[in-house]
């Protein structure tokens, strides 16, 4: 039989009136007019009102209960996580001189504080990035103009393997790819003087100022950002922790090696450049955003050549060549960053002076109330929600004065007793088990409350302690802030700048209790333990920092084995993640490297150790449609067309539409059969059939007839009946063409595609600047 909820008391309004009523008459005999215009009989009814309003709360779970309920269970509210960024700071007018930052400085975009994570040393120059971009197919003119205008220059005169490049500045509009956009793999940073302490000067004064700089920059730390293109990523979580499928690519650093004298003695022809390489220290920059940093050499060892020849400047290994004359006046010394050959890597920013900071403020020495000495004490932290790795606790004894610092515990019945206690289950003379610390509290971040023991689980709280905390808090999804937010700091000295190059990542907002009481069932279901597919899917679903918009869940299955079926590779899980959002890829979302290091982190404590998971973006796979259909003479083509085109796209979406309810607040995810494609978007593995397709066109009000669809796939223009998904794969439309009468061939409609792997390039060729033109 089904579970019903009793009642506290079902008594209602009519009930209450007349139980007053029918009480006054034992209780006051003396009063006998009953009647609605008796001043009694009004008052009794008011007080019915409310009495029928306090019952109606009584039989509800009040939020109070429901919270104690969620502790009681174990299952604590998640707490708001802390938006990362990358800021780049900059002396722009400040005195002439390395100014040494340190950890915890405060930045801020409007009212929102961000900490530096990392100190660091903003050096007083301007940084330039360049690379150089070869020149693709130059016409035969342009190659002759440059095999005479080289031809007395190098002997024997240009070589057939020369490659012509310019100099291109590096922007964070559309990024560059090392590997196939530039000719030798690197980016070449220009460390320049300041525009305000070069103004006017020219000649020996110039050359005087470029010294003074190479002296203060000499000996000094070189901190440099990079933001790398984070797409195509996947991730994976082996027996033995988190790991990457593909090894780490170490970046590298060098430095012109320049003669004390300035001066190459060898032939102009023959003279080739020495670069000194410097060790690189700091983040994986080309797998997620970060810093690396590089100590430069002594003032000696940050020169420029003195003696090149025009022609030479930027031709093979020298730096390249810049056409702004203005700045190339300017350069103090070039430094290398560069790959290792057949790397693949591509930056979208890079710039000196950053620094990778968080969204967070910082609450030191808060006075909280005093130790009570009573068991399991209970105190509220003044901001919340609180960042779990930040709290501190600091308890001073009354009697004696000292400080002692208390440290947290994720389960404080697990902690040892207030006093030495020995185990009445060992004999006499036995070896006593080493004693837990007992000096410990367990905090509710979202909560910001701090739990303490009750003397045999944990110490209490001295009696007239006074008790100190430091700790962060975040605003969460607020600190989620755009391009150029961070403006402001307000501890930079005079003349300072800082901004964000690129918008910040990863803050998300505390559960609420709402959320928390719809997920107590699935926790008494999985116990956050990832054990049946239903668990990945609703404990994924929770990942702080991201929004997910699809999971699919395929067991015994590894995509390191090819296109296998589910059940071939026992002991693994390959989790198929789709973000909700995708603004490079709209239709087609991609999760990329940060979102899927938030969901190894999240699932990494949660799995069992002998699973091995892996985390992988759908793998689309590229398909064209034509159709020919006949419209109802009520309605309008062109409505109907784009009515037809939108069912088609959504039809085949690997995602559900805009408003269905799909997550983790929702049964979709766990009890939707995989048909339904309006619950999860287009199935894994399900091929794409044109006559379903036609079926799709053929509901769309105002289609009186859907003549022919002609379906296409990357593999020949030819029409198919059916093109086949297999292993990761998703479908994504490249073209589509809804037309009255017959349809268009696929052939027509896939024209020339535009999509061809990068040119290979060969060793043994020699990059050659273009010459700017001028009028």
């Amino acid at each position: 039989m089904p579970l019903t909820i009793p009642l506290i008391d079902d008594r209602g309004y009519q009930d209450l009136r007349d139980e007053g009523l029918r009480r006054a008459a034992v209780h006051n005999p003396e009063w006998t007019n009953f009647s609605k215009s008796d001043p009694g009989v009004t008052l009794v009814e008011v007080f019915a009102f409310l009495t029928e309003s306090l019952l109606y709360r009584a039989n509800q779970i009040p939020e109070r209960n429901r919270r104690k309920f969620l502790k009681l269970l174990g299952v604590p509210l998640r707490t708001a996580s802390a938006a990362r960024g990358i800021a780049r700071l900059s002396n722009d007018r400040g005195p002439l001189e390395t100014t040494t930052l340190n950890t915890g400085l405060e930045l801020r975009a409007g009212e929102l504080s961000f900490v530096i994570e990392r100190g660091l040393d903003v050096l007083p120059v301007e940084g330039h990035i360049f690379y150089k971009r070869e020149v693709k197919q130059p016409t035969d003119a342009v190659r002759a103009y440059y095999d005479q205008l080289y031809a007395s220059f190098l002997k024997p005169p240009l070589p057939s393997t020369a490659r012509l490049y310019e100099s291109v500045a590096l922007t964070n509009t559309d990024g560059i790819d090392l590997g196939s956009e530039t000719v030798d793999g690197a980016i070449w940073l220009a460390l320049v003087a300041r525009k305000s302490d070069v103004a006017g000067l020219a000649g020996d004064a110039l050359a005087r100022l470029l010294d003074d700089v190479r002296d203060r920059i000499g000996a000094k730390t070189l901190t440099l950002g990079i933001v790398p293109f984070l797409t195509d990523a996947a991730r994976q979580l082996t027996p033995g922790g988190m790991a990457d499928p593909e090894r780490a690519i170490q970046i590298e650093c060098h430095i012109p090696l320049v003669p004390l004298n300035g001066e190459l003695l060898e032939p102009a022809a023959n003279r080739v450049p020495r670069y000194l390489p410097l060790a690189v220290v700091g983040d994986d920059v080309l797998a997620r955003p970060g810093t690396v940093q590089v100590t430069l050499p002594p003032k000696s060892g940050l020169g420029l050549w003195t003696n090149l020849d025009p022609l030479e400047a930027g031709v093979g290994d020298f730096p390249p060549a810049i056409e702004d004359t203005n700045l190339d006046q300017r350069v103090v010394t070039w430094l290398r960053f560069s790959i290792p050959a057949r790397a693949k890597a591509r930056l979208l920013w890079a710039g000196i002076n950053a620094a990778m900071v968080s969204q967070r403020a910082r609450v030191t020495a808060e006075r909280l109330p005093d130790g009570t000495g009573a068991p399991d004490q209970v105190v509220r932290l003044s901001q919340r929600p609180v960042l779990s790795d930040s709290v501190r606790v600091f308890v001073t004894r009354a009697e004696s004065n000292v400080t002692e610092q208390w440290t947290a515990v994720d389960d404080i019945a697990n902690a040892g007793a207030e006093v030495p206690v020995s185990d009445p289950r060992l004999p006499p003379g036995a070896a006593q088990a080493k004693r837990k610390e007992s000096r410990v509290f367990m905090l509710d971040a979202e909560a910001g409350e701090l739990k303490f023991g009750d003397g045999l689980r944990g110490a209490r709280l001295p009696l007239g302690a006074s008790i100190v905390a430091d700790y962060e808090y975040s605003d969460g999804r607020a600190g989620n802030v755009n391009t150029g937010a961070i403006k402001t700091a307000p501890m930079l000295p005079p003349g300072f700048s800082v901004t964000n190059p690129v918008r910040t990542w990863g803050g998300a907002d505390a559960e609420t209790i709402d959320e928390g009481e719809k997920q107590i069932q699935r926790w008494l279901q999985h116990r956050d333990r990832l054990v049946s597919a239903d668990d990945f899917v609703t404990i994924a679903w929770r990942t702080p920092g991201v929004e997910i918009g699809r999971i699919d869940v395929i067991p015994a299955a590894s995509p390191e084995l090819g296109v296998n079926e589910p059940g071939d590779a026992p002991g693994a899980v390959t989790l198929v993640v789709v973000p909700r959002r995708d603004p490079e890829q709209p239709d087609a979302p991609r999760p990329d490297r940060l979102f899927l290091d938030a969901i190894c982190r999240w699932l990494e404590p949660r799995r069992l150790v002998t699973t091995e998971v892996f985390l992988r973006g759908p793998v689309y796979k590229r398909v064209w449609i034509s159709v020919g259909i006949d419209v109802t003479t009520e309605r309008g083509i062109a409505e109907v067309r784009q009515a037809v085109e939108h069912a088609l796209r959504a039809a085949l979406a690997p995602l559900p539409p805009v408003g269905t309810d799909v997550g983790a607040d929702s049964l979709l995810p766990m009890f939707t059969r995989d048909t339904d494609a309006r619950a999860h978007g287009w199935p894994l593995r399900k091929p794409v059939r044109a006559m379903e397709l036609a079926a799709v066109a053929a509901r769309v009000p105002g289609v009186t007839a859907v003549r022919e669809l002609l379906l296409a796939g990357d593999s020949d223009n030819a029409s198919q009946q059916s093109i086949d998904m297999r292993g990761l794969e998703l479908p994504r439309i490249a073209g589509i063409s809804v037309s009255v009468g017959p349809a268009v061939p696929p052939s027509d409609l896939k024209g020339i595609d535009g999509v061809g792997g990068p040119a290979t390039t060969t060793g043994g060729f020699v990059p050659v600047p273009i010459v700017p033109k001028e009028c």
